[in-house]
């Protein structure tokens, strides 16, 4: 603890008082703010990881299903087939305030053209059409699981934070203006004795006097 240099008088105390419980306040709604943005982020923590290794599976099937497809056709009509997407993806992305923290919301907007496939079924095999449809499903939660993956970096980001802000409350600031406190009352305590001393001393004097 460290006093804070200031003088010694009723004034400075009233302040200080004021202060104490203006950081006492602020040290609770922190700690309580802090111990929300923990419990959402152990949820947030255990949702992603599940959601995390569900995508995966997913890419590893689709990934297959296009090893089976190239499988099965030549890299020529590989190329050909799909040189010519007949769906275009765009993301939008906005925040939302969860905390007083801005997190990213992603949302995908898909445009297709007449067309289901981008070629013919008769150009292709049906594992190419599978792995296709595969990929379109996939993509979705994949840009899901980003924006969860961003979320859980910046909620642990804050809650480093506020956890440093927390400690630098409740064993810096606080302790130094209770110590200041305590010092100035001593003070004012030590002159109120001497001043009650003196006017003792004087009282005795003019008694002796007359």
């Amino acid at each position: 603890m460290a006093r804070i240099n200031v003088n010694p008088t009723r004034m400075e105390l009233k302040k200080l008082k004021a202060r104490l419980k203006t950081a006492q306040r602020g040290h609770k709604l922190l700690k309580d703010k802090t111990d929300e943005m923990v419990r959402r982020f152990s949820v947030l923590v255990r949702d992603t990881k599940r959601l995390r290794d569900e995508v995966e599976e997913e890419v590893v099937r689709v990934l297959k299903q296009f090893s089976l497809a190239r499988g099965t056709m030549s890299d020529q009509e590989i190329a050909l087939a799909f040189s010519m997407p007949c769906v275009s993806l765009s993301v939008d992305c906005v925040t939302v305030n969860v905390l007083n923290l801005e997190i990213p919301k992603l949302h995908l907007e898909e445009q297709r053209g007449e067309e289901r496939y981008p070629y013919s079924f008769a150009e292709v095999t049906s594992e190419a059409d599978l792995a296709v449809a595969s990929a379109g499903q996939v993509v979705s939660r994949l840009l899901h699981l980003a924006e969860m993956e961003k979320a859980t970096m910046m909620l642990a980001d804050e809650i480093e934070k506020s956890k440093r802000r927390v400690n630098a409350l409740e064993y810096v600031m606080i302790p130094d203006i209770e110590e200041t406190i305590r010092y100035i009352s001593q003070k004012l305590d030590e002159n109120e004795r001497a001043g009650l001393t003196r006017l003792m001393k004087v009282k005795s004097m003019l008694e002796e006097r007359s």
